[in-house]
């Protein structure tokens, strides 16, 4: 019986042909038993034994398909994840900040304390990236109340490590130098602390001390009325400056009754007050359960929302941070682990950093201890990373 492994001829026959062609039977052995001209062999599947003595159609050849259509999207890079013009300018600034610039040596005691200093929670970035559209809201609205010489409340929102606080010392430098180039004489800015205050009245006495320096009020008005009184006649003064009073940590000034809190917010509802007041907090709905007088008395104030910052501004953040030093310290590989796990998490920032700088700072204790095994110090970098993670997350 002839074999028909080495046949090259095309497995299906020609029309005019498959007419004489006779039925075609698979024996046990695997060999193809036909009573005329040896076919090529056809793999048959268990649920077409039935069919066996079906007479065989041809099947038209496929057409050429484009490479392009079938390309996996994870490999190609008009795909749905890359097309994003943010996606595209952060692979651009990574790839230029990564491979432009020589590793570093973590050996050098100058760039091992460079590098700490620019992963440190205090050390604040020159530019705030990733929050311009947040910035701008208030900005605007700072903008407004100093124009008009009117007063006004804004509430900023957020969990924690999205910029908050960091931002609103941006805004504060951006209103200051607008009001210098646009002519209008820039307002008085105090900043406070709410967690520094030993009693939550004291706020009061520290926006009066900005508002009139030097003098003393009688001991049987408090501030709060001194500032209440203040503002509900019209000063005579011409100089008198627009105050940008920025309270971080509102949520510290919640007493039982709330009447610090909404007292304060109550300041930029009198006729003459020129009070900007800015409080940043945590909880986002605070204004909804803790000012509901200010609701009813049609003065909430506006409010502005940090989202949690995503994986991409996280890696971001990061490099803008990294940017700065005339080295490679991190692997982008390390780093997308790190902002991952934290976008995922809580969307933190703080977070990162505290990850990026505690690997940092195992990978000097390994040195102190001994001569490491391994050769590439970004490579253990990464290690170190993924080991932080599991200790903060």
């Amino acid at each position: 019986m002839p074999s028909i492994a080495g046949n090259k001829s095309s497995p299906f026959a020609a029309a005019g042909d498959l007419k004489d062609t006779k039925s075609v039977t698979v024996a046990k052995s695997g060999d193809i038993r036909s009573g005329g001209d040896s076919t090529s062999r056809k793999r048959r599947f268990r649920s077409h034994s039935a069919e066996s003595d079906a007479p065989i159609t041809p099947t038209p050849s496929p057409e050429p398909i484009s490479p392009t259509k079938w390309k996996s999207p994870r490999r190609c890079a008009n795909g749905p994840n890359l097309t994003d013009k943010s996606r595209e300018l952060l692979v651009k600034k990574l790839s230029n900040s990564f491979f432009d610039k020589p590793n570093w040596n973590p050996r050098d005691m100058e760039q091992l304390s460079a590098v700490k200093e620019a992963l440190h929670v205090s050390t604040a970035p020159n530019t705030v990236v990733c929050r311009e559209d947040e910035q701008k809201r208030v900005l605007e609205f700072c903008k407004r109340c100093v124009e008009q010489e009117k007063a006004g409340s804004l509430y900023v929102c957020g969990c924690p490590g999205t910029g908050k606080s960091l931002s609103m010392e941006s805004v504060k430098e951006s209103l200051v130098e607008w009001a210098e180039e646009a002519g209008f004489r820039p307002p008085d800015v105090l900043a406070i602390n709410c967690t520094s205050l030993s009693k939550t009245s004291e706020i009061f006495s520290k926006i009066l001390g900005e508002d009139q320096p030097g003098k003393k009020t009688k001991s049987s008005t408090s501030p709060l009325q001194h500032l209440q009184n203040l503002y509900s006649q019209k000063q005579q003064s011409t100089v008198v400056k627009m105050m940008l009073i920025i309270a971080d940590e509102l949520d510290y000034l919640i007493t039982k009754d709330r009447d610090v809190l909404h007292d304060l917010f109550m300041l930029t509802t009198y006729s003459f007050s020129r009070c900007i007041l800015i409080g940043i907090a945590n909880a986002i709905d605070l204004a909804d359960r803790f000012l509901p007088k200010l609701q009813s008395l049609n003065c909430k104030p506006m409010v502005v929302t940090f989202r949690a910052y995503s994986k991409d501004q996280i890696i971001m953040i990061l490099q803008k941070r990294l940017m700065a030093l005339p080295y490679t310290v991190f692997q982008l590989q390390a780093l997308e682990l790190c902002a991952r796990k934290v976008a995922a998490a809580s969307g933190d920032m703080r977070k990162a950093l505290c990850i990026c700088r505690s690997a940092i700072e195992t990978l000097e204790a390994e040195l102190r201890e001994s001569e490491p095994l391994w050769m590439c110090h970004q490579q253990r970098l990464g290690t170190l990373i993924n080991i932080a993670l599991q200790l903060v997350i």
